[in-house]
């Protein structure tokens, strides 16, 4: 067995559940920025993904610079309220602080801080994110060597731009001294194999493995197991 020097690990869906965050986080923005420019229309969540997704068609960035898109998204908003080009900054300003500030209201998963402070006295810990969450705004981040997002490297996982990087961090690291750990099976796990690095998959949901061309990987549902599984198929 290769012997494991750093472990990486996603943060939405694998540490907390994103959904209530971003949902509480959207309304509660919204209702902020209407504070200023009054009641606005905002659809449906079709709407709102349609409208996203044009967002991202005339600039391609925003696939990957979600801080640019979202500040797009209020922007538009406070345009079409009548405010200029320039007034208008100051408010995207005010409502991108808001919105990051509600984002990292989260709850962790049960035994998250215990696992990554056992698993910090063996192992380099870093972070792989496609999201805008910074380990660092919680005290769980002094574990942790590094944090990589999508911004960071201009691509979303499963490309290979963040683990590519990560691996960079050390000098004479080889993939196969790495696990990285998370939630989506392409995402994550994909992405980590192709490039020869071990995969465990959080399955916090108990839900079947249903990717037929990717073998099965390593998996746990509670974060109290994570040590022992990593010690009993590494080293």
């Amino acid at each position: 067995m290769k012997k494991i020097k750093l472990i990486t690990f996603d943060l939405d869906d694998t540490f907390w559940d994103i959904n209530p965050v971003i949902i509480s986080a959207e309304r509660s923005t919204r209702d902020f920025l209407e504070g200023y420019i009054g009641k606005q229309e905002w659809g449906s969540m079709s709407d709102f993904l349609i409208f996203r997704k044009k967002l991202i068609e005339t600039d391609p960035s925003f696939e990957w610079d979600i801080k640019g898109l979202r500040r797009a998204i209020y922007q538009k908003k406070i345009l079409e309220a009548g405010y200029s080009q320039e007034n208008s900054e100051e408010l995207v300003n005010k409502c991108y602080k808001f919105f990051l500030k509600k984002r990292h209201e989260v709850t962790f998963y049960k035994n998250v801080f215990e696992a990554v402070e056992e698993l910090s006295t063996s192992y380099s810990l870093g972070v792989l994110t496609n999201g805008n969450a910074d380990i660092n705004h919680f005290g769980i981040g002094k574990h942790f060597d590094f944090s990589i997002s999508s911004y960071d490297v201009k691509s979303n996982k499963p490309e290979k731009g963040h683990f590519i990087a990560a691996k960079n961090k050390y000098d004479n690291l080889e993939y196969d001294e790495i696990i990285h750990i998370g939630d989506h099976p392409i995402n994550d796990v994909k992405g980590a194999l192709d490039l020869g690095i071990n995969a465990i998959w959080f399955n916090g949901s108990n839900e079947n493995w249903e990717e037929e061309s990717i073998k099965e990987p390593l998996q746990f549902d509670d974060w109290s197991k994570i040590t022992k599984l990593i010690e009993s198929n590494y080293e």
